[in-house]
C-alpha cells in the first residue's frame, strides 16, 4: 500500500499542471501515468501553441512538456511519478486504488485527494472494412510519427477537419506521405482557419459535407470511397469519389475517459457540447465527490491548454483542501479563471462556452 497526500491518474498536461501547483503549496503528490515517459498528448504534438505567454504561445508542445518536467524536478520528496502503470479502479469502500505496472506488478494507493486527468478516448467510424490494418485514429499516427519516427503509410484519406485532422494532415506531409484528401460531414471545418490555410496551401483538398462511405481492401487497406450528404445526414446518390489510399485516419472526435469517476459515485450528466459524460463540479474542479478533483479532457473536450490551466486550478484547491496556507490563493484562483476565460472565446469555442454552465455548480460542491 501506498499512501500520499494527492494522486494524480494521468501525466499529460493537466496532470502536469496540478502536480506542479500542489506541490508548490506544499503537498505531496504521487502521479500515475499510463504512458512510457510523462507529457501524455504533449510529447507527439510538433506544433506551436496558440494563446498568451501563461499558455507558452508559441513553444511546440514536446517543448511545453518539457518545461512543465523541469518545473516538477524541483519538488525534491514532495513529488514522485510511476510511469508503465494503469490505475485499474477505484475502491469506495476503503478510498483504496489498485495499480497494475507493466502486466506483472500490482499495488494499491490510498491518497487523501484525488485528481482525475485521464484525458480522453479516440472515437471511431464503423464502416465495412474499419477493422483492416491501415485503419487509425489520428492520435495513434501522431504518435508513431512524432514518438516513434515511423511512417505509417503512402497515401492518406484523413477523416475529420477540426484541429486534430487539420493538423495531422500537415504532419503527414511533412513526413513525406501523401494526404489525398481531409472529408468531413460537417458543411464547414471545425479547425481554427489557420491550419486548414496550411493544408490547402499544400495543394491538400477538403471536402466539407462528405463522410467515408467504405474501406476497400482485403488484407489491408487499399482505399475507400467518400460520399456526399445532406443536411440530415443522408449519402447523396450518385456523388461518391473513389479515393485510393493505405492509410485511412480517423479524427472524428474524443470521448472523456471518466471510468474512475463513475466508480467514485461522482455525479455525472450527458453534454454533448462537452464531449459526453463529464462529472459535474464547481469552480474549483471538485467534484460532487469531496475528495475527487477533475481536469483537462476528463472534464470537457477541450485544448491543452486549457487543460493545463484546469490542472492549476484542481492542484492549487486540492492542496488548499488539504489546510496548506496560500497566502495569494485568491488571487492566483482568479488569475487562473481569466485565463481560461480568454481562451474560451471566438466561435470555435461556441459549443464549450454553451456546454459548461450545465457542469459547473455553484456553492453546491463547496462541501463546506
Amino acid at each position: 500500500m501506498k499512501e500520499t497526500e494527492i494522486l494524480i491518474v494521468g501525466g499529460g498536461p493537466a496532470g502536469l499542471s496540478a502536480a506542479i501547483e500542489a506541490v508548490k503549496a506544499g503537498a505531496k503528490v504521487l502521479l500515475i501515468d499510463d504512458g512510457l515517459k510523462l507529457g501524455g498528448q504533449l510529447i507527439k504534438q510538433t506544433h506551436k501553441f496558440f494563446g498568451s505567454k501563461e499558455e507558452y504561445a508559441g513553444t511546440r508542445g514536446f517543448k511545453i512538456a518539457e518545461i512543465l518536467l523541469s518545473e516538477l524536478e524541483k519538488s525534491g520528496d514532495r513529488f514522485e511519478a510511476i510511469t508503465n502503470t494503469t490505475v485499474t479502479g477505484y475502491y469506495a469502500d476503503d478510498g483504496v486504488f489498485g495499480a497494475l505496472t507493466g502486466e506483472e506488478k500490482y499495488f494499491k494507493v490510498k491518497p487523501k485527494k484525488t485528481i482525475v486527468a485521464t484525458g480522453a478516448y479516440e472515437r471511431t467510424i464503423p464502416v465495412p472494412n474499419c477493422d483492416l490494418p491501415g485503419v487509425y485514429g489520428a492520435g495513434a499516427v501522431q504518435t508513431l510519427m512524432n514518438v516513434y519516427g515511423v511512417k505509417p503509410g503512402e497515401r492518406a484519406l484523413m477523416v475529420g477537419a477540426g484541429n486534430i485532422g487539420l493538423i495531422v494532415s500537415y504532419q503527414l506531409a511533412q513526413a513525406g506521405v501523401k494526404v489525398q484528401a481531409v472529408v468531413e460531414a460537417m458543411p464547414k471545418i471545425g479547425g481554427y482557419w489557420v491550419h486548414a490555410s496550411k493544408i490547402r496551401r499544400i495543394g491538400i483538398p477538403i471536402y466539407t459535407s462528405h463522410t467515408i462511405k467504405e474501406i476497400h481492401g482485403k488484407e489491408y487497406v487499399e482505399g475507400a470511397t467518400i460520399v456526399q450528404v445532406n443536411e440530415r445526414w443522408e449519402p447523396v446518390e450518385g456523388t461518391e469519389k473513389h479515393i485510393e489510399a493505405d492509410l485511412i485516419c480517423l479524427a472524428v472526435g474524443l470521448s472523456p475517459l471518466i471510468e474512475l469517476l463513475w466508480q467514485a459515485g461522482c455525479e455525472m450528466r450527458y453534454i454533448p457540447e462537452l464531449g459526453g459524460y463529464v462529472p459535474v463540479r464547481d469552480r474549483e474542479m471538485r467534484t460532487s465527490h469531496p475528495d475527487f478533483y477533475v481536469a483537462g479532457d476528463a472534464a470537457a473536450i477541450e485544448e491543452a491548454s486549457t487543460a493545463m490551466i484546469e490542472g492549476k486550478i484542481a492542484g492549487l484547491c486540492a492542496a488548499k483542501s488539504l489546510g496548506y496556507d496560500i497566502p495569494d490563493f485568491e488571487e492566483k484562483f482568479n488569475a487562473f479563471w481569466e485565463q481560461l476565460d480568454s481562451l474560451r472565446k471566438g466561435p470555435v469555442t461556441e459549443k464549450i462556452r454553451q456546454g459548461l454552465p450545465k457542469a459547473i455548480v455553484g456553492e453546491a460542491y463547496r462541501h463546506a
